[in-house]
């Protein structure tokens, strides 16, 4: 019974690890749901975006004791959606909105609209295209999700980003 429990976790283990390196790598933005007008942006149309609703933040990352800063750049993911126009029912639909952000590979990050539109988390949420003045990598897509002000950057950080939802909460 033992084997078979660690042949079954390695046989898992294993899986994560093939889909994590095959993730198909973002090309293209779709925001959609609850929006007006659907849109479908790729990194360069990112680029382009006006400079006010562009923002940046230096990275710092330890590995190893090895200290690396890099600095991103990216559109508030704000804009984007407010570019898209929130589609609401009624004086206060706003606030029973959610913003869903979901990878190549099926990750996803979740936000409230109230918390994008109407707190300092959302100045640093940024839908990134470019670190250290280049493009993204493939390993993290041409696209990416950023929420800067969280204390732990990883739980919303999005690689290969291709999709913004916006959808009620009921």
């Amino acid at each position: 019974m033992t084997r078979w429990i660690r042949f079954a976790t390695a046989f898992i283990a294993l899986c994560a690890l093939c889909t994590c390196a095959f993730a198909q790598v973002s090309m293209q933005l779709e925001v959609s749901g609850a929006v007006q007008q659907s849109l479908k942006l790729d990194a360069a149309a990112l680029a382009a975006s006006d400079a006010q609703q562009i923002g940046s933040f230096t990275q710092t990352r330890t590995s190893q004791g090895v200290e690396t800063r890099s600095t991103v750049r990216g559109v508030k993911l704000a804009a984007l959606i407010e570019r898209a126009s929130l589609a609401t029912k009624g004086r206060d639909g706003w606030k029973t909105l959610m913003v869903v952000a979901t990878a190549t590979d099926g990750y996803r990050a979740v936000f409230s609209w109230p918390e994008l539109s109407n707190t300092p988390v959302g100045e640093g949420v940024l839908v990134l295209f470019e670190r250290d003045g280049k493009p993204l990598d493939d390993r993290e897509g041409r696209i990416a999700l950023l929420s800067t002000a969280d204390r732990s950057l990883g739980p919303r950080h999005v690689r290969n980003l291709m999709r913004i939802e916006v959808r009620p909460i009921d």
